[in-house]
Formats: C-alpha cells, structure tokens, sequence
C-alpha cells in the first residue's frame, strides 16, 4: 500500500515554500505597521467553541469540522481562527491590561470540504482581530490593511464588497423577512437552500447555485431595516472608506457563512475567473457579541478578517528567489571532510550559507553540484591542501581560483571575494 499525504491536504516543498514565507513576510511586515502583534493559538480547541460561536446550523459545524473524542474531552481541530483568538483573549484576561487589542495570526485551518480548485482541506489563513474598539474608523482601517497588503503582493485585479448586518435583534428581523421571501419559492430553490429556508435563510443569499441566485435578486435588503445606530456606524465606514480613497462595492447579498457577524461585513475578492467559484480572497467583519458569550463580564466589540493564503499565491507571481550557497565545500578525500566542516562551521556563525558535500564523490561529480546550486564560490580541499594547510577556492562566476591559507583572517578573505563583481568588468555572468 501507498501511503500518500490526505486526499485535499498538501505538502509544501521548497523551492514552492519561498513562495509562502514571502506572502507570509509581507502580510507580517504590513500588520505590524498598523499596530497589531502575532498571536500563537492551538490547532486544537473545545469542540462547544465552535459549535456555540460559529453557529450550529451553520456548514462549517454541521459538516466540515475534524471533530474527535480523546480521554472524555471533545476536540476539535480548529475550522478558522477568530474563536480560538477571542478565547484567549478571554481567558488570558487581556481586556484589563489594555483597552485595545491589535493582534495578527498565520497558519493552517482544517475543514472536510470537497477539494476544488482554490480550496482545500487543509488550508492556510493569515488574519487580524481587534478589541476593544466599536468602529467604524479601525472598520475601514482594517479593510484598509487588506487592500495594502493584496495590493503588495501584486494582485492583478480586486473589488471590495461591504455591507452590514446590524445588530441587537437585526439578524432575526432579516432571517424572518428571508424566510417570508424564499418560503413561496421553495420548490424552485437548489436541494440545499431548500434545506436552508426555515433553519439559515441568510446563506441562500450568497449560494452558487444559478437558481438561488436568480431567486434571491428580489429578496429583501438587510440595509432596510438597519435602525438609526447601525445606519450610522454604516455611514460612517463609508465616509472613512471614501477619506481613504478606497473604492467599493455596497452588496446587500453579502452575509459570509458564520453565525457571529453583527453590523460590518467585507470580502475582497478577486475579478480574475482563475479561481473559479472561488474568488473570495479575504472575507471578515464584526463580532460584537462572541467576547462576552464566552464568559466575559461585560461586551467588547471586535472586528476581524481572515485571507485564503493559497488563493493569493494562485494568483500572483512571488519575486522570492531560492537561496544560493556562498560557499560549496568539496572535500576531495575522508581526511579532508573534518577540514570542511569546521570551515563552513565558521562561515555559517558569520552570516554565510554553505553546503558541505560529505559523500565521497568524485571532483567532477562535486563540481558539477557547485553548479547546480549556483553557488559563488567551491572551496576544494586535497590531499596537497592539506599537507600546506590551505585551500582551493574556485570563483564559478569569475571562472578564477586562488589558494587561501588557513589563518585566523580565512573568514575575511572570503568575504572579500564574494564582494568582488560576478565578472573583470563587472558585469553580471551566469558562472
């Protein structure tokens, strides 16, 4: 039997693992500038955390989570990352150290969907949370990260959708209006929006299906039964969004599919058809009521959003290069391999990839290696390099070589040469 990695669950290699580290640079370096900290939160959290936030009639709950039983405890390998931050903060008691919390994650989620394009079982999210703070100016600070951080990665094409679900009993006045709207037209529904109806009218609104879509056009607008408070702090992400410069688009279709979300929705998604069905790239909003459902002893606002890092790097061309090797050391002889160890060893402590070939090759066969990683520099050493206690250090780019004594400024004079131009003339050669 072939053991092979799980049906929608990947590996990750090099030289495609550059790729990720630089999306995931990036998406670091511009948190950070907006004031946010990483948060490390466990793959692993009580089952009831998601079922009581998220929603239990809800897809997420009802069928996509890897949920276990091990020594009478319920565990859940976590479906997305919002729950689990707002339980630490909650249990950590974050709130009574400081009245803002900024904090960012990366890492992997898990849901048992279908495997398609853009989507897998096992996938990978970098995200944002803030406490304390009700909007609606970090609203459109936030959606303002999004869109610097989709912007510097290269993008090719993005539109940003908003919209607001309110809140106190908003969210029940407009799953009642759905219902009285999609219960006539039932029978013309998709199997599961006909499923949907009575128990989670609101996904009905964002189905892929081409008759759900045909039937929702006339549902009604969340944004007409928006009381006075929620229409202003509506009003007011706007205002900000449009101070910003920031374009987008009001879609009263917009619900995303967790239970949570009160007033400020957003999604970006991408205008490309490279992703199919698939074209949400970052979705988020409000979740006012999850602080204090988790045992907190009074409301904290919050906001969040969570980017598909697979879906960007699908669409984007990473400049990350595969590192090369300063210093490719080829020891011609088992006497010589110490030698080269405790060289490259004091090349490494000063800052300088290297890479020791310790199988016994041929010259050739090492060479020819050096090469192919596009190292600068092949220090061969012999047994006439060691009998004078120096070594031969080859320049593939300039295609020249010099012996180096072993002296305490060994360090110094290879630096000095992988200063030096790639060519006489300074020129760039492909060695």
């Amino acid at each position: 039997m072939e053991l092979r990695a799980v049906r929608g669950m990947k590996d990750i290699l090099p030289p495609e693992s550059w790729d990720w580290q630089w999306l995931e640079t990036c998406f670091r370096e511009i948190a950070e500038r907006y004031g946010f900290g990483e948060a490390r939160t466990p793959l692993l959290e009580a089952t009831q955390l998601f079922v009581r936030e998220i929603g239990e009639g809800t897809d997420v709950v009802e069928k996509e989570m890897y949920s276990f039983e091990r020594h009478s405890d319920h565990l859940t390998v976590r479906p997305e990352g919002t729950a689990g931050a707002a339980r630490a903060y909650v249990q950590n008691s974050v709130s009574g150290r400081e009245p803002v919390t900024r904090w960012y994650y990366i890492g992997p989620m898990f849901r048992a969907e279908r495997p398609a394009k853009g989507r897998y079982r096992q996938f990978h999210q970098a995200g944002c949370e803030i406490y304390g703070d009700e909007g609606p100016v970090c609203d459109a600070e936030i959606i303002a990260l999004c869109a610097d951080v989709i912007e510097a990665v290269g993008v090719d094409g993005y539109s940003i959708h908003i919209n607001s679900l309110g809140s106190g009993d908003t969210r029940e006045r407009y799953r009642d209006a759905l219902v009285k709207h999609f219960l006539p037209l039932k029978d013309q529904l998709s199997e599961e929006s006909q499923r949907r109806v009575e128990t989670n009218p609101l996904r009905i609104l964002d189905s892929k299906s081409k008759a759900d879509q045909a039937l929702a056009e006339d549902a009604p607008s969340v944004l007409d039964i928006l009381d006075d408070a929620d229409r202003a702090h509506f009003d007011g992400l706007r205002r900000h969004l449009d101070a910003l410069g920031i374009d987008y688009i009001v879609d009263h279709k917009l619900v995303r599919g967790l239970d949570y979300y009160t007033r400020t929705l957003f999604e970006l998604k991408t205008t490309s058809d490279a992703l199919g069905a698939q074209s949400t790239l970052v979705g988020g909003g409000r979740y006012d009521k999850m602080v204090e459902s988790l045992g907190h002893k009074k409301p904290v606002p919050a906001i969040g959003f969570a980017m598909g890092l697979e879906r960007i790097l699908s669409l984007v061309q990473s400049p990350a290069e595969v590192p090369k090797p300063a210093c490719y050391f080829a020891p011609m002889m088992p006497e010589a391999q110490g030698l080269a160890l405790q060289l490259a060893h004091r090349l490494r402590k000063a800052g300088h990839y290297c890479e020791v070939d310790g199988r016994g090759l041929s010259v050739r066969a090492m060479m020819r290696r050096a090469n192919g990683f596009d190292s600068r520099l092949c220090v061969l050493i012999g047994e006439d390099e060691l009998a004078k206690e120096t070594v031969t250090v080859k320049d593939l780019a300039r295609r020249e070589q010099e012996s180096l004594t072993l002296g305490d400024d060994f360090v110094g004079r290879i630096e000095a040469m992988l200063a030096r131009p790639r060519s006489e003339d300074g020129a760039e050669t492909d060695g």
